[in-house]
């Protein structure tokens, strides 16, 4: 009983100062008591977009190199190897065709993702290769919708390696800029991915470890097509 009369004490005081916070509003409706002067979605004042970018990522641990549309199936090889993938790579199956051709001449087993390839295939995978549908200079943050060149969510969260294409193009300031920009996606009711580096997570004492919910090693292709 005491507990409840406490619990009950502390919520009137609660509510007294909410009453007494907002004695000054007279009309209750937020919309038309605080007009909004901004829009949303229209981005951050930025010098660089691409290069916060590319410095955000970098920052996260990851791997980034830059390199013009024709370099982009040879970039992707040598990322690959990069990350230490020696033996399989599974890819969307929308996937360049260019790119395709260049991991397969690179001697890498090629998965073609479908539904009937596990998890466990999966896991047994070097690597991911796929697109991307936007990206966050802002926080260095790559945006996938899962469309035909990127592949059902499981094939970028379960092998330990993900090299992603980014098209400089796609790069935005912030948040609500790339929600914008992927917004028939959501309209969709496609599943979005957010990535910000490799994964990891830190315990208490704040040792690192990778890979916990995703790939440990992220390698961004970054592509100049201006």
């Amino acid at each position: 009983m005491m507990k409840i009369a406490t619990d009950e004490a502390a919520r009137a005081q609660i509510m007294e100062r909410i009453r007494r916070g907002t004695t000054d509003i007279i009309d209750k409706d937020p919309v038309t008591d605080v007009p909004i002067t901004w829009t949303y979605g229209t981005g951050l004042e930025m010098d660089d977009v691409v290069g916060t970018f590319v410095a955000k990522v970098l920052d996260y641990q990851a791997e980034v190199v830059q390199v013009t549309p024709p370099e982009v199936p040879a970039a992707i090889v040598d990322g690959l190897a990069a990350t230490g993938a020696s033996n399989s790579v599974v890819v969307p199956p929308g996937l360049d065709k260019t790119w395709l051709d260049a991991i397969r001449a690179s001697g890498l087993s090629v998965i073609v993702d479908s539904a009937e390839v596990g998890h466990g295939v999966l896991n047994r995978t070097d690597a991911v290769v796929t697109a991307a549908s936007s990206a966050i200079a802002d926080t260095g943050t790559i945006l996938l919708t899962h469309g035909p060149a990127e592949g059902r969510r499981a094939i970028s969260l379960v092998p330990d390696r993900h090299v992603c294409v980014v098209r400089a193009s796609q790069v935005v300031s912030d948040l609500p800029e790339a929600i914008r920009a992927v917004k028939q996606s959501v309209v969709d009711g496609k599943p979005l991915t957010m990535i910000s580096g490799g994964s990891a997570t830190s315990d208490i004492e704040l040792s690192r470890v990778d890979g916990v919910h995703g790939p440990r090693r992220l390698h961004v292709i970054v592509v100049d097509d201006a």
